[in-house]
């Protein structure tokens, strides 16, 4: 993890009257080094030194202050995922109906500026400025179609 990240997230808690304790650290920490979303289980596996009912707390208040994104699956545990514009990079979510397996999907270049333009189109034709958008395609993985 970098001293960037931990300013920028230091930056982000003090705008919502928080502080960047020692545990949100740790969360930040092994959410940047997987490089993917991850279930509470998934964080409590490689940090056992950490209860969950303050990893539960602790992603919520990250989540407040726009540190971390979640993402919402079909499955009992939502996931956890640094937010991109911490991490430098655009993605989006394939996601498993049936088994809840999330995974990270970059799009070629003129296909992201393509379905920019496009979002870009809708939101004038409703009176709606686009400042970001998220696309999770859902549907079923290979070991479970």
């Amino acid at each position: 993890m970098t001293a960037d990240l931990d300013r920028a997230v230091g930056v982000r808690l003090q705008r919502v009257g928080q502080r960047y304790t020692a545990k949100r650290q740790q969360l930040v920490s092994v959410l940047a080094a997987e490089g993917h979303p991850l279930t509470i289980p998934d964080i409590l596996r490689r940090r056992p030194d950490l209860a969950q009912s303050s990893v539960y707390r602790n992603l919520a208040v990250l989540e407040q202050a726009a540190v971390v994104t979640r993402i919402v699956t079909s499955s009992e545990w939502g996931r956890y995922e640094l937010a991109e514009d911490l991490t430098g990079r655009h993605h989006h979510h394939i996601i498993c109906t049936a088994c809840g397996l999330v995974r990270d999907v970059e799009l070629p270049g003129k296909l992201e500026r393509s379905i920019d333009g496009l979002l870009a189109s809708v939101g004038t034709d409703v009176g709606f400025v686009i400042e970001e958008h998220r696309l999770d395609l859902v549907g079923r993985c290979k070991e479970c179609a």
